[in-house]
Order: C-alpha cells, then structure tokens, then sequence
C-alpha cells in the first residue's frame, strides 16, 4: 500500500482534509451562530432535512395523518446542513448534537424538545398509540429492529456511503470493508423478510418506517448510485418488501418533506399543511 498514513501522538484538525463536508466538520460541539427558528402554528415543530434520518419522521407523521390522528399536524422546517443551519443556536437549543432531525412537542404544558430519529419515532408511537403494539413480546420484537437500525445505518451512511460515494478520494480498503458490513445488513434484512410481511412481523410498524428510507432506498436504486455494485437484486426478500413500503400514500408523502433535490415534484422545503404536499405531487405527470 502505497501512502501509508501513520497517525501523529496527539490528533489535530487537518482543514484541508477535504471531502463534501469538510467545511462544516469540526471536532467540536455547540452554536457556531446566533440563528433563532422559525414557529409555525401546528402542535408539532419539526426541524429537517429529507436524508433517509429526516424522511423517518416526516412519513411517520404522514402515517399517523393518514389514519386520522389530527394532532399529529406539524409544521416542517428546512435545516441546510450544507450551511450549517445545525449548528445555529436554535437548532443546538433543541438538539445539542447538532444532528437532524429535531421535533418540538408544543401541545404539552412545558414544550418537549425530541431529538434523535429513532427517539421521535418511539415518542410519537406511544403518543399517538400507532405502529407499536402494545403486547410486550411484540413490542419487544419491533424495538429489536428500531435499535438495529440505529446502531446498523452508521456503517452504511457514515461508512459505505462515505467512502463509496462523498471521499475525495476512493481506496480499496474502506470500501471492501464497509461493502462486506453493509451487504451482511442487507441480508439479515432479507432473511428476516423471507418469513415475514414486514419486519417485525405481520404489521407494518415503527421499525418499517425506520428501516426504509435507509435500506429501501438503497436497494431500489436511490441511494449513492450504488445498487449495481452492491447486487441487490439479489435479495429479493428484501426487494419486496421496499416495493411494497414504497407504495403507501403517506411513504411518497413524507419523503419529498423539508427536500430541495431531485425532480420538481419530489421537492418540498417547508410543509405547513397538507396541501403543501398537495401542490407538489401534483406536479407529477
């Protein structure tokens, strides 16, 4: 291996260390800016972006929408990671890791500030009574899978992702590293869904909602260009089941949320309303 990087005593910060982010990357936390939020006039306040983190809580409002729980109206506000909105003092008020998605509950006494995706889902699961059962061994099963998620997407946002896709630079180890962890994850996901509807069983659930904006869209294409070296055809379980998912109403919904990419009818930087949405999808032709 040529270039062999060895690491100095004491780590400092490399600022041309290049890369998408490298200018909003630092090893610190905190407001970098005075940068008030804006607040809108439904109970739920949610500041985003429509990575696949940020698209698990906008379908999951669509979902409860769907089912007719109108407090769970919000008004959905855009963060531009690439400018830093994160780090603006509103935002680090509510989630002090810096980190999209953040949900503000101002239906409460004292509002509640939630942060951490895979926390909102769980808060407005039992919120709301939707998409978690109540049964402990079938809750238990869904929390399995919430948590799998949380601490199996890293490897491949973070890692594959990263290295596949946004280094500046693309080398051999990291790749094969993160490619062999990541298409370990997806056929577990293809072996649990080869005796199941969804993934934890019968009913569609938090960890559905969880899953899919990461794993789904990798395997139907719309996640870093990837799916052809990645072979995910091949897991035809898990196809399935993201094609499936991919159909509901409030999934093509919540998706095109606090979104400012793509075509004209998948862009939506705020949504206030279900019109909002409304006037976006109908754009389609």
């Amino acid at each position: 291996m040529t270039n062999q990087y060895t690491p100095a005593n004491v780590w400092t910060m490399d600022n041309e260390n290049g890369g998408q982010w490298a200018s909003i990357n630092r090893p610190d936390s905190g407001a970098r800016h005075q940068q008030a939020l804006p607040h809108g006039e439904q109970p739920l306040q949610l500041h985003s972006l429509a990575t696949p983190n940020g698209q698990k809580v906008t379908i999951m409002l669509e979902e409860l929408l769907a089912k007719g729980v109108t407090a769970a109206e919000y008004d959905a506000y855009l963060i531009n990671i690439g400018e830093g909105d994160q780090f603006g003092s509103g935002f680090v008020d509510i989630n002090p890791n810096s980190k999209i998605p953040a949900l503000i509950d101002t239906s409460t006494d004292t509002p509640i500030r939630v942060f951490e995706s895979g926390n909102i889902l769980l808060y407005l699961a039992e919120k709301f009574g939707h998409f978690l059962p109540k049964d402990v061994a079938a809750k238990t099963e869904i929390m399995n899978w919430l948590f799998w998620l949380q601490g199996s997407a890293p490897y491949l946002g973070g890692g594959f992702g990263h290295f596949y896709a946004y280094a500046p630079e693309k080398f051999e180890y990291p790749i094969n590293r993160f490619t062999m962890e990541t298409k370990r994850q997806l056929d577990v996901l293809d072996k649990q869904l080869a005796n199941n509807e969804y993934i934890g069983g019968d009913e569609y659930s938090i960890a559905d909602i969880a899953i899919w904006p990461w794993y789904g869209s990798l395997v139907l294409g719309n996640l870093y260009n990837a799916a052809e070296f990645l072979d995910v055809t091949s897991y035809k379980h898990l196809l399935r089941w993201a094609k499936q998912v991919e159909q509901r109403e409030a999934v093509q919904r919540g998706r095109i949320v606090n979104r400012s990419w793509g075509e004209e009818w998948e862009q939506l930087e705020e949504r206030h309303c279900a019109a909002d949405i409304d006037a976006v999808l109908n754009k389609k032709t």
